[in-house]
């Protein structure tokens, strides 16, 4: 699948997975999955097909008035005769469930995006007349408190940079391996640092992506969306240094493109920028959790200190509501205003 980019590619897949699950589903449901081809990615609708199919396996496991030994048993009118409080057993289902000999357990925030599955596919037969009720719009949902924003100050943020360019605090065994991945980490890092993009558009960039006569990179958002990202002058040399080293590397067989790979010579994946994002900042910032999407945090609120201008970092860090930006980064605002107590004097002091 050379001939497709990282997003088309992983767009194919999901829409391999989805068609898997809905084969095992009744024909019904693909009707759903037709209606929201053209609005939802191939992601959430990957995660729609697996809350639904986990949703009708415990129809099967508990549902009394009819049977229904396997998912493409189920009928309509059986999922007309569910109520909210079968909706609200399987909500305590899900904080724990034994599957296949595993225990599965969610927390709010998963069992909450699970219920949302259900909340649209629901309301697409209801909305159709295809069921009479729809008892998800009856229930409560998990209340979400939001989190405080982790990220890193200007000093960890150096101190995170210099672990990984010069292995400071690494164990004996990191540092093997240090030695060899070190400039293709600088520079990913670097690069998600001063731009601010998502893991997946990190990932997704090809060597054609990258123009360094003006200074930026172009990546596809959530949604396909492609964009033009500029990087700073600090992310230049150790971008510059990488694709030299790049140009020495011959990649696996579609993977070509790749400009970020993996000791495997393949276009590096999201669980190993998880790896290595945790292994320095277990080193340089013992004390926070840092993860691929606190370098995202990280980037916006230093743009924001040093702009003041929310809709600039909305843009650059590509949200489509501003009220996103301004929820993340309310704390830094509260902190300006606490410090701006004293700026308007009312009275000459004596």
């Amino acid at each position: 699948m050379a001939e497709f980019n990282y997003h088309q590619q992983t767009d194919m897949k999901n829409i391999e997975l989805i068609r898997n699950i809905c084969d095992e589903l009744p024909q019904f449901v693909k009707m759903f999955f037709r209606s929201i081809q053209q609005s939802k990615s191939s992601r959430t609708r990957l995660g729609y097909a697996r809350d639904i199919k986990n949703f009708f396996e415990y129809i099967c496991a508990t549902y009394t008035d009819a049977p229904c030994n396997t998912p493409k048993d189920i009928t309509l009118d059986i999922l007309s005769s569910i109520d909210a409080m079968f909706i609200d057993d399987y909500m305590d289902y899900l904080q724990m469930y034994k599957k296949n000999g595993r225990t599965y357990t969610n927390g709010k925030a998963a069992i909450k995006r699970k219920i949302t599955s259900l909340s649209v596919f629901y309301s697409y037969y209801y909305r159709n007349d295809l069921v009479s009720q729809n008892p998800v719009a009856k229930i409560e949902r998990p209340r979400i408190h939001d989190k405080q924003i982790v990220r890193m100050d200007a000093a960890e943020t150096a101190n995170f940079l210099d672990t990984v360019e010069f292995g400071n605090n690494l164990t004996a065994k990191q540092l093997q391996y240090h030695e060899k991945n070190k400039t293709r980490d600088l520079a990913l890092l670097t690069l998600m640092l001063s731009t601010g993009i998502r893991i997946s558009e990190c990932i997704g960039l090809d060597t054609k992506d990258v123009d360094f006569n003006n200074m930026c990179i172009k990546i596809t958002r959530k949604g396909g969306k492609e964009a033009i990202v500029y990087f700073s002058d600090e992310a230049l040399e150790p971008l510059l240094a990488y694709m030299e080293e790049r140009k020495k590397i011959e990649p696996q067989k579609g993977h070509e493109y790749a400009l970020f790979l993996s000791a495997q010579k393949k276009r590096i994946s999201i669980r190993s920028v998880e790896n290595l994002v945790n292994k320095y900042a277990r080193s340089a910032v013992p004390l926070k959790h840092i993860t691929p999407h606190k370098l995202r945090s990280t980037f916006g609120t230093a743009l924001y200190q040093e702009t003041s201008d929310i809709y600039l970092v909305a843009d650059v860090l590509g949200h489509t509501d501003v009220n996103t930006t301004r929820k993340h980064y309310a704390d830094i605002d509260n902190e300006r205003k606490r410090l701006a107590r004293n700026k308007v004097q009312l009275r000459e002091k004596p």
